[in-house]
């Protein structure tokens, strides 16, 4: 089969570039669904004696006392509604518009919270726990930090990619290897953004939070890893064959096939895992979850039907060249298996 995905490597390649578009409108045009800590709102964390009741119950009556306060404009764009894994508590967090001032969010903030403990308390004596005031200079505190953290990640990938394969390779340069990488990672963070706001639009409890900022920089560990493998192989074989005659379509093709098995047990592995966790753990760590599963779904098409291809497509007509060997060959330039 894997002749195939050379042969049709412009029907991966089209397939991925429709799903960065998609991604890419849902990302710019659609509206998000931001979590608590990314934007500005409030926390409330209630403590009970007794659960007696749903958590749909409790959302009611959330979205009740927000309609109360939105009754002449959108004050509050967000509710969500949570309990505390192993703890008697349940949570509700407020998103709240950024077309007011600090003064006066504050004030709807008050009420809203104290509105709550009020219905709360008459319906089934519930008490306030703790409540957290998060501000808009958080959320932008937030995002600047994740927008440097990825680019810092990715930049420092291709650096090491870069060095580890130079010098290693007949007639590719290394160069070659840390394009692709750069062009794989942003493939695979904004596909897996894109599907997880898609997931957002039908399950509100999906949001892009720093759970989500933390699953993209685990994406971009995961899906490096198994580039880096395919790589490896290719640069092995390369050294080993390609004065037997082989042409680099073939050597490509013999690379995929020995690292198919690992490609797809450890991404099996990682799935079920995560598929587990999602529909049995605890609710404050799903968002992560579904993030992580996008990613290892897109990570193993693109190290696969997306990295190797475009690495035979920029060098399809390169003449392969004896390998020269490096004098101080490092631990990092060995093969990885």
């Amino acid at each position: 089969m894997f002749h195939i995905i050379l042969e049709k490597r412009f029907v991966f390649f089209a397939i991925s570039i429709l799903f960065i578009v998609f991604s890419l409108a849902m990302l710019f045009f659609w509206r998000l669904n931001l979590g608590i800590d990314m934007t500005w709102g409030t926390q409330q964390e209630f403590r009970f004696d007794a659960y007696e009741y749903s958590t749909e119950e409790v959302r009611e009556i959330a979205e009740m006392v927000q309609w109360h306060i939105n009754v002449q404009e959108n004050i509050i764009n967000t509710i969500d509604v949570f309990r505390v894994s192993g703890e008697d508590l349940f949570v509700v967090q407020a998103g709240f518009s950024r077309d007011y001032t600090d003064e006066q969010a504050e004030v709807w903030k008050i009420a809203y919270r104290d509105q709550l403990i009020t219905y709360y308390k008459e319906i089934w004596d519930i008490e306030l726990a703790k409540y957290t005031n998060i501000w808009a200079s958080f959320w932008d505190y937030i995002r600047n930090t994740a927008i440097i953290t990825l680019i810092v990640a990715i930049a420092a990938i291709a650096l090491y990619i870069s060095f580890s394969f130079s010098g290693a390779v007949s007639g590719i340069s290394s160069l070659s290897f840390a394009l692709i990488a750069i062009v794989t990672l942003f493939h695979d963070v904004i596909i897996s953004t894109g599907l997880y706001i898609l997931s957002s639009m039908f399950f509100p409890q999906f949001q892009i939070d720093t759970f989500f900022v933390t699953a993209l920089l685990t994406i971009l560990g995961y899906s490096i890893n198994d580039t880096i493998v395919i790589f490896d192989r290719i640069r092995s074989n390369l050294r080993e064959f390609w004065w037997k005659g082989k042409n680099l379509f073939e050597i490509i093709k013999l690379s995929l096939n020995e690292s198919l098995t690992r490609s797809i047990y450890t991404s099996l592995t990682i799935a079920f895992v995560l598929v587990a966790i999602l529909l049995f753990g605890p609710d404050t760590i799903k968002g992560f979850t579904l993030a992580m599963l996008f990613g290892t779904i897109v990570g193993t098409f693109s190290s696969l039907c997306i990295a190797a291809p475009l690495l035979y497509e920029l060098h399809k007509n390169t003449e392969l060249k004896p390998y020269v060997k490096r004098e101080n060959l490092t631990e990092d330039d060995k093969m990885v298996v």
